[in-house]
């Protein structure tokens, strides 16, 4: 059986996965666990040992992890850069590509008025957030739709689509998926402060 690629082009593919990580300010073990999988899985496709890493399928489920496309990977590829290069460095877990408005280094303050997160936060916590900072899985985030309402809530996860979130009237359990044309801003909750 022929092979469709050789081990340097596995190698280069791999190390062109590694500098989108890096780029985005994850390590191994966070974007393994975005992906589903060990970091050591990760590294290993990293490392070129894994030729599964040509399969548009794998691709997409890695770029994904990395809020990246496959794309992002070919440029990568063809001249070391992706669409992002030009963007400062990283100062958080964030997408660039799907970052919402907001200055990174800026905070916020907000009180909540309802019980909707307790016992993560209950009425009268105040909580700070960095408005355009892409929240990890389980983090607090602040949701400022279209509509002009803002939603506190879980990050849980986010596609091209959809953002994941848990929280609101039916609690903590409840997941909650809101189209990305529906948010105009995202903010990852840093810290909660009790009045």
């Amino acid at each position: 059986m022929a092979r469709f690629e050789s081990d340097s082009d596995v190698r280069r593919l791999g190390e062109a996965l590694a500098a989108l990580r890096r780029e985005r300010g994850l390590s191994q073990a966070e974007a393994g666990q975005r992906a589903g999988m060990t970091s050591q899985g990760w590294g290993l496709y990293e490392a070129g040992k894994r030729p599964g890493l040509f399969r548009p399928d794998t691709q997409r489920r890695l770029t994904a992890a990395l809020d990246g496309t496959p794309e992002a990977l070919a440029l990568w590829l063809a001249d070391g850069t992706s669409e992002y290069a030009s963007a400062p460095p990283a100062t958080g877990l964030e997408a660039r590509g799907r970052v919402f408005s907001g200055k990174a280094d800026a905070t916020c303050q907000l009180q909540l008025s309802n019980d909707d997160l307790a016992p993560w936060a209950a009425s009268g916590v105040v909580l700070e957030y960095a408005p355009g900072r892409w929240p990890r899985r389980d983090q607090g985030c602040v949701l400022e739709m279209r509509d002009g309402t803002v939603r506190v809530r879980i990050y849980e996860r986010a596609d091209d689509a959809v953002v994941i979130v848990r929280g609101g009237a039916g609690g903590l359990t409840a997941e909650e998926e809101t189209p990305r044309e529906d948010i105009v801003g995202v903010g990852a909750v840093i810290a909660r402060h009790d009045q």
